[in-house]
């Protein structure tokens, strides 16, 4: 049994008939050693009564912001918890979160609450696979809160398909390897690269590409949160960090990413090669401004430093090295073989076909494809989300 010993758990429940899994859930979790508190909206009183949750959960169930005279303070519940989880999620109440329409007791403790927000969502398969209701879990995704994935099977419509609610154990899973987590990056050293490189043409142009920095950023925050020591080597980039335990190291060009990798790798446990390096730079950089005086400008373009393959050539057998691979076409089978190439122990797929996934979003869609021939196929979550993932893969790499 998976504990969580001490631990504040809000558990929020909507109209759906999953909620008659909620009761084992309550149980599931103060078994576990929780301190569970349960709001719920007036449709989740149609399926379980509040009375049988107040007996389980040893507390007194909300179901409104004000009860009679009294007021049930959202703001406090909100800010009680270590975290939040949403079980059952219905169509309806997703929507609400998802955009801010504050109807509920549940919907004023969301948009109140300060913890991580875990959801698991419950409805029919057509409903689940509604363009609408997807728009919206990508939402509730981007804002940085956490999907536990449907399940598939039958459902209370006589079908069969994606939309049931996970059972309660795997949900108490989850919500225990979410604290587990704690530091298990202590003492390790993580070197990341994040951003584009910007290739000067002259003083004022330059090749560049669109990455925003945001998906290495994540990671470092989240390699940080479990207690590494972090050197994040960021190209130019609106975004910044600052924490006792990170060497920040500004660059602008591949020649300037390449030189700081070289410098800092030999002392790091694991890198995450996650920056948009550009292939190619001018070979000629002009020291003033290029005036237009004709109809065409012709650039020669000489290769950078490949970074990822140097460091995958002096790579020690303790050190850890994971690669990023963005591909528009043959995704797979091209991640493969830069896995290969840069000897990389794995890498992190993604496409700029998949929406939410790319440059400049707040989400993104990875598969992880290993030197050992796996493959872990992951949906769209927040960066946030998705560094949490591609971290708890570098663990599993580590203790092997």
């Amino acid at each position: 049994m998976a504990t969580l010993k001490d631990k504040k758990i809000l558990l929020a429940v909507t109209g759906s008939i999953a909620a008659y899994k909620i009761a084992t859930l309550t149980r599931l979790l103060v078994k576990s050693g929780a301190q569970v508190r349960i709001i719920m909206t007036e449709a989740a009183t149609k399926f379980i009564t509040p009375l049988t949750l107040a007996t389980l959960s040893k507390n007194e169930v909300h179901q409104e912001v004000s009860s009679g005279a009294s007021w049930n303070n959202h703001v406090e519940l909100g800010l009680w918890a270590d975290l939040m989880v949403v079980a059952p999620l219905t169509a309806t109440s997703m929507a609400k979160m998802a955009n801010a329409i504050c109807d509920s007791m549940v919907v004023a403790v969301y948009l109140s609450a300060r913890c991580p927000i875990f959801f698991a969502p419950a409805m029919d398969l057509d409903m689940w696979a509604h363009p609408a209701n997807q728009a919206n879990l990508k939402k509730l995704i981007s804002y940085g809160n956490h999907l536990i994935p449907v399940g598939i099977g039958e459902l209370a419509s006589g079908l069969s398909g994606a939309g049931r609610m996970a059972e309660p154990a795997q949900i108490v899973e989850v919500l225990a390897h979410h604290f587990q987590k704690g530091k298990d990056l202590q003492g390790k050293k993580v070197l990341i690269t994040a951003g584009p490189t910007f290739e000067a043409i002259d003083p004022v142009r330059f090749i560049g590409n669109r990455s925003s920095g945001k998906m290495g950023l994540a990671l470092a925050k989240d390699a940080l949160r479990r207690g590494a020591e972090v050197c994040l080597i960021l190209g130019p980039s609106r975004l910044d960090l600052s924490h006792p335990a990170l060497n920040l190291v500004k660059v602008e060009s591949a020649d300037q990413m390449y030189a700081a990798a070289k410098q800092h790798f030999p002392a790091m446990d694991i890198a995450i090669l996650a920056a948009a390096v550009s292939d190619y730079r001018p070979k000629e950089q002009a020291l003033e401004k290029i005036k237009k005086k004709s109809e065409n400008l012709i650039l020669e373009l000489v290769k950078n430093p490949d970074i990822a393959a140097s460091l995958g050539q002096q790579k020690q057998k303790h050190q850890l090295l994971i690669g990023f691979a963005l591909e528009t076409n043959n995704e797979e089978a091209n991640a493969i073989g830069k896995l290969k190439k840069k000897n990389f122990d794995f890498i992190v797929l993604n496409s700029l076909k998949d929406p939410g996934a790319g440059f400049n979003h707040d989400t993104n869609q990875i598969t992880i494809l290993s030197k050992d021939n796996k493959i872990k196929k992951f949906e769209l979550k927040s960066k946030k989300s998705v560094a949490s993932d591609i971290l708890d893969e570098a663990i599993e790499w580590m203790n092997k």
